[in-house]
């Protein structure tokens, strides 16, 4: 895992991964398109932070990592939400990271907890964990996320 995560704590180093941490909160601000021929991700507004901690409402934010990740070829990268999150009514969503893929990723934090929740910027809020793949592999992530965040 060491040289897979760049510019994480050394506390953030788990038995089973490494844990990410928040660096930018966003709420989208407008309806974004999945189809089969386009793809378009809504704008975001950041989210000011007062004094390094945000107070989040209950409602959907986009979330960047701080940390860098690249998935090596021959590995596929899973994101988590820490247990610390679901005791607190939050749920934290992540897409899978395919091998070859680099940058700082985002995830969906969703604020379930009615009376919201205080985050500190730098709070380590996923845990990110590497799967070895079996078989041959027909090739490495090339798509639009690549580098994002950098």
């Amino acid at each position: 895992m060491l040289g897979v995560v760049k510019g994480f704590k050394p506390e953030a180093l788990q038995p089973a991964g490494i844990d990410l941490s928040v660096d930018e909160v966003e709420v989208l601000d407008e309806a974004g398109v999945i189809g089969v021929s386009e793809r378009y991700v809504p704008r975001g507004v950041k989210v000011e932070d007062k004094g390094g901690w945000w107070a989040l409402k209950p409602g959907v934010y986009r979330i960047r990592f701080r940390e860098i990740v690249s998935v090596p070829a021959g590995f596929v990268g899973f994101c988590f939400p820490r247990s610390s999150l679901l005791r607190m009514g939050l749920l934290l969503s992540c897409g899978v990271w395919d091998p070859g893929y680099r940058g700082r990723g985002q995830a969906l934090l969703a604020v379930l907890n009615g009376k919201g929740v205080s985050l500190e910027r730098g709070a380590r809020v996923a845990q990110f964990v590497l799967a070895r793949l079996w078989g041959p592999q027909s090739s490495e992530y090339r798509g639009v996320y690549m580098g994002e965040g950098l």
